[in-house]
């Protein structure tokens, strides 16, 4: 495969303008994509790792890294992934990982790919791959962490050629893996409403939101990187439903990147091409009259990645952050309430420190996503007894909070 793998070919001069402003030379590197998921086979993850005793400690680490940037061509510049870096870490029963140890060898042999002298390195074009393998692995040595007895863990790092992954981004996804895993906020009991017209009472707010925006705006939902990083089996509708890919002899992953680089390189640039491509909907606009009107205060506070909330004139405090288990809020103080939009996992208790300034929490959200002509049930994860709930769509429901507040200013 080559790098620069062209992602967006001739930008238009508005398209050279938006990069210009929102990703090359933004106030953070807008121009890098950066993934991580830990999923581990233990007692309190048993539903969707099929843990049932203590030899069960199976772990699957992904970590994606890529870097884009404006790449020339003969008339206008196109955006390429200029650097590709990919670490993989299994975790299983020895012969387990001996099998796939074999089905990587079989794989890289499909893939064309070349065995440098010794045997750990295998080159393919502008591509590298390095495969380590370890009876203990060091991070758990360093860490003091036990595996049953027989378990190895087999590690894959994919890159191009001209990139070396700096000691802090090898290091990070065990980072996170040290946190320990997500507990589920237990649902309370909250009040559902018709609309946002509470809000009217409740202004000035501060806004949080997720992916619902961002799906809303034609960009895929998160649950479409599980399935491009086979983070699940995705069997069900429900996304709760979905078991964790915990043995490597049924993670089809790896065999996709080394046999078809390009084809599966085309599902990783995916996302990033969707959020350049993607342009602010009427919500993002509504949100940004309720900002000129003094309704909405404070930055959007978001753990999107898409750029639309600043591409519609507002300032972003971003939430979604490795670096950091719990990023700074930017609260505003007299904000009476705290809007979450489309947003389902509060992984950084956002909403949590909004009740305790003493602030009223309201959500935005359908509660369910139409997938072939039906509509699947998603409920909310987060609210509590005396938060406020609105079954809406932020297309729906807050243009006609401006039509309101509006009407009340006149």
């Amino acid at each position: 495969m080559d790098i620069p793998y062209i992602v967006i070919d001739q930008l238009t001069p508005d398209q050279q303008q938006v990069w210009k402003t929102y990703f090359g030379d933004a106030d953070r590197p807008r121009y890098i994509e950066e993934g991580i998921w830990r999923r581990t086979q233990e007692k309190a993850t048993a539903e969707q790792s099929g843990w049932t005793a203590a030899d069960d400690a199976r772990r699957r680490i992904i970590h994606y890294r890529y870097r884009y940037g404006l790449v020339p061509t003969t008339a206008a510049p196109a955006i390429g992934l200029t650097d590709l870096y990919l670490y993989h870490s299994a975790t299983a029963p020895a012969d387990e990982i001996d099998a796939h140890h074999d089905a990587l060898w079989d794989s890289l042999t499909t893939g064309g790919w070349k065995e440098a002298p010794g045997g750990f390195l295998w080159t393919r074009r502008d591509l590298k791959c390095r495969i380590t393998e370890h009876d203990a692995h060091p991070q758990d040595a360093a860490a003091g962490r036990t595996l049953p007895v027989g378990y190895r863990s087999l590690d894959v790092q994919i890159a191009s050629v001209s990139y070396a992954p700096p000691p802090a981004v090898r290091q990070l996804p065990w980072n996170v893996l040290s946190t320990g895993i997500r507990c589920k906020d237990r649902p309370g009991t909250p009040t559902r409403v018709p609309d946002l017209s509470v809000l009217a009472d409740l202004l000035p707010f501060q806004v949080e939101i997720g992916c619902g925006t961002s799906v809303e705006a034609g960009i895929p939902p998160l649950h479409r990187l599980h399935e491009i990083y086979r983070v699940t089996d995705r069997q069900g509708h429900e996304p709760r439903e979905h078991r964790f890919t915990l043995s490597p002899t049924a993670d089809t992953l790896l065999h996709e990147v080394l046999t078809e680089p390009e084809e599966k390189t085309a599902d990783f640039v995916e996302m990033f091409r969707a959020c350049f491509l993607a342009e602010p909907t009427p919500a993002m606009w509504a949100l940004k009259e309720l900002k000129d009107a003094g309704h909405l205060v404070g930055p959007v506070i978001t753990n999107n990645f898409d750029v639309l909330a600043a591409r519609a004139g507002l300032d972003e405090c971003f939430m979604r952050r490795y670096d950091q288990a719990v990023p700074d809020v930017e609260w505003v103080d007299g904000a009476k309430a705290l809007l979450v939009v489309g947003l389902h996992a509060d992984r950084r208790k956002v909403q949590a420190r909004a009740r305790a300034r003493g602030m009223k929490v309201v959500y935005l959200d359908p509660e369910g996503f139409w997938r072939d002509g039906q509509f699947m049930p998603y409920p909310l994860e987060g609210p509590q007894d005396g938060d406020l709930v609105c079954r809406a769509t932020a297309a729906e429901a807050l243009p006609a909070l401006v039509n309101l507040l509006r009407q009340h200013a006149g």
